[in-house]
């Protein structure tokens, strides 16, 4: 799923190439919008890549300016004419005046990165009025340092593999080669990843023909391109990009009187690797050219501002708003001054909602983290690692709504729970931390599935040394880590090869305020009063199906909602109630005699304590409630979840509770069976702490 879809999409064809755009409308334009609106041209770099290099940054921009990207000529939904004649700047400036003036879009701040952000330079110089400004991103004008390009080898290694006859011969290898040098930064896996897959648009001949037209400029060449623009230039260059020397976009800003932007550390493709930091300046570089200026912030002295706490929690599933409501509640007993504002999405916002809390109306930009993970989905199957992976951009765009509220408005507490863009980012960013921050989960560490081989091994331990040096680098960023659990419910695995003991660094960085349920255990003498309001006979036997806050759980529905009558021939008078949750229509469940099927259920937990047996999936919360309760039930962990499979399990049996069940043995009558084993079995589950949001909200309140 993208973080922002496309307005328009279409073609324009020029000279018999047709070259494909997308138009993106402001969403949020500001104040000074209107038909003067700012529109941001963002066109490719190179035929290596296609216009989703740009996927970071237009969920961002799009909010407050008009954007068009283009695919230039080689790649993407663009043609791939042959010869280098099709290739030369000259047709590439007439292809972005021709996707102007089919979009109506008089003037634009073009903003390249490196062969793109020569194409910037190259319009601003040949079309001054159709450009008003340019952002150059590493700029690729000066090709002196490539040397060799023509020389026959033997073999090629290294930088080498720039040449013609290496390229004619492997351009996989060569597009593997030139890829990782673009993204050489620490832990790029992802970005570098991106980058191949789209190489994979690319041929060998296609490849040639663009490096011969693009040419070999001269110094003097480009310094003589760089004096004929006349607009504002702003240079950004990271200090250890592999291909095109610092020195070089130093250069650049010198002879077009522009300004540079250093990125100490940073490699060719900053946008990709630190998109946070790029996208501000774009921003505050357009609204410059335009005369706009941010929204004022709303400043009282401080001590006339009220105290305000921001919940964020993750939308994927309901859990984490359950336990947080249950925190801000002992917040709010132990600050009755505090006012809990929540930036929240769907399904979080049903809950929310029924609680009367205060969603705050920034909400409205976030990204669909649920429906993300949906969309990653297979029949009871998500790929949890990977699908956080996939995520980046919508992450990067949700992290932006957070930091531009924090522009406007005061908090003294940002509260994340599993918050993957605000701790990620925030890390990446600290200069944008503007309250005290709380950061809480209910795991720590990615782990590798079995299957998923080395490469999974390897992804997972640079994901998990990547936050591990994030922490060790701004200790004090994380005003408070806490686990939701004890430190035994950890699991005793690594981080990964070479890397230290998941418990016991997670040991030496949290504090373990024990679990938070979000309710107080139902007292035994009370769930006959509860079945009573249930519409639940005395002694009729009841089994609860649920599937959490997403839509992931459909499959599991109907695979049980299919054994309902072998298990009714097991248990006489059973009575299968299933409980869809709020990303699934109750209809898509097949329907069948003496089945209920229910929407979502705000106060599910009562269900959960009422049942005699209940079949979930391998969601911690869920179980979680049905420990605490002490109630028998069947689990069936997501495939390839690693979160459900590897940490839920772990916590479960130390609590000695639950029966798991792989997808592969659910069929009706092994599940009848299994049902008719457990339906109302005497449990001997460790008892679950009702003490925990209490303690999480004291450690909160300390640093209100």
């Amino acid at each position: 799923m993208r973080a922002r879809y496309p307005d328009a999409e279409d073609w324009v064809e020029r000279d018999g190439v047709r070259i494909g755009y997308e138009v993106y409308r402001a969403e949020d334009p500001g104040p000074g919008s209107g038909t003067a609106e700012p529109t941001i041209l963002l066109p490719t770099s190179m035929p290596l890549v296609h216009a989703r290099q740009w996927k970071a940054q237009v969920p961002f921009l799009a909010r407050h300016f008009r954007v068009v990207v283009v695919d230039m000529r080689g790649n993407g939904r663009s043609d791939r004419p042959v010869g280098p004649a099709a290739y030369t700047m000259e047709q590439d400036v007439a292809d972005l005046v021709a996707v102007l003036d089919a979009t109506g879009t008089d003037r634009v701040v073009a903003v390249g990165l490196s062969g793109g952000g020569r194409r910037a330079l190259e319009l601003a110089a040949a079309h001054p009025d159709r450009v008003a400004g340019v952002v150059a991103i590493a700029p690729t004008l000066i090709l002196d340092h490539f040397t060799g390009f023509e020389e026959i080898r033997d073999s090629y290694q290294g930088p080498e593999k720039v040449n013609r006859h290496y390229i004619a011969k492997d351009v996989d290898g060569f597009a593997a080669f030139f890829l990782a040098a673009c993204h050489s930064d620490p832990h790029s896996t992802k970005q570098y990843e991106d980058a191949i897959g789209w190489s994979a648009g690319i041929t060998a001949e296609v490849m040639l023909d663009s490096l011969d037209g693009y040419g070999w400029p001269t110094r003097e060449q480009a310094r003589d391109l760089c004096a004929a623009v006349r607009c504002p230039v702003l240079v950004v260059h990271g200090s250890d990009d592999l291909l095109i020397p610092h020195a070089d976009g130093a250069a650049v800003a010198e002879w077009t009187g522009g300004t540079l932007v250093s990125l100490p550390g940073a490699g060719h493709v900053p946008n990709a690797r630190d998109p946070v930091r790029v996208n501000l300046l774009i921003r505050d570089f357009v609204d410059g050219l335009a005369g706009r200026s941010r929204p004022p912030s709303t400043w009282a002295p401080a001590w006339s501002r009220p105290r305000r706490a921001l919940f964020l929690s993750s939308p994927i599933g309901l859990g984490h708003a359950r336990r947080d409501l249950a925190i801000a509640d002992e917040l709010r007993a132990l600050c009755p001054d505090v006012e809990v504002e929540w930036l929240a999405q769907h399904p979080v916002t049903e809950l929310l909602h029924t609680r009367g809390e205060c969603v705050h109306p920034a909400s409205r930009w976030l990204a669909s983290e649920a429906g993300h993970v949906e969309g990653e989905s297979g029949e009871h199957d998500l790929h949890a690692f990977q699908a956080l992976r996939t995520m980046d951009e919508i992450l990067v765009a949700n992290f932006h709504v957070l930091a531009e509220l924090a522009e406007a408005e005061h908090h003294d507490l940002w509260v994340g729970d599993e918050a993957w863009e605000l701790d990620h980012f925030l890390h990446e960013n600290p200069e944008l931390k503007g309250a005290a921050y709380a950061w809480l989960t209910d795991f720590v560490g990615y782990l590798p599935m079995p299957g998923g081989g080395d490469r999974e091994v390897e992804l997972t331990a640079d994901h998990n040394a990547q936050m591990i040096e994030q922490v060790q680098r701004y200790p004090r960023l994380r005003d408070r880590a806490l686990f939701v659990g004890d430190p035994e419910d950890v699991v005793p695995d690594t981080f990964g090869p070479g890397l230290p003991s998941i418990r016991d660094w997670t040991r030496d960085h949290y504090a373990f305020p024990g679990y938070v349920t979000g309710f107080d255990p139902i007292d035994p003498c009370d769930r006959a009063g509860i079945r009573e309001e249930l519409g639940w006979r005395p002694g009729e036997p009841v089994c609860l199906v649920t599937a959490g806050g997403t839509g992931i759980g459909l499959p599991l529905l109907r695979r049980v909602a299919a054994a309902f009558p072998a298990a009714a021939r097991l248990v006489p008078g059973l009575r299968m109630v299933v409980v869809a949750g709020p990303r699934i229509d109750p209809e898509t469940v097949p329907p069948a005699p003496g089945l209920e099927v229910h929407g979502w259920v705000p106060d599910l937990y009562r269900h959960l304590a009422a049942c005699d047996v209940a079949i979930t999936h391998g969601g911690l919360t869920t179980t979680m409630e049905l420990t605490a309760n002490r109630r028998p039930f069947l689990y069936v962990p997501l495939r390839r979840h690693f979160e459900q499979n590897l940490h839920v399990p772990h916590r479960l049996a130390r609590y000695r509770a639950g029966r798991r069940m792989d997808w592969a043995d659910l069929a009706p009558d092994a599940l009848a069976s299994t049902i008719a084993e457990e339906i109302g079995r005497v449990v001997d589950y460790r008892p679950v702490d009702p003490g925990g949001a209490a303690r999480a909200a004291a450690r909160l309140a300390e640093l209100l």
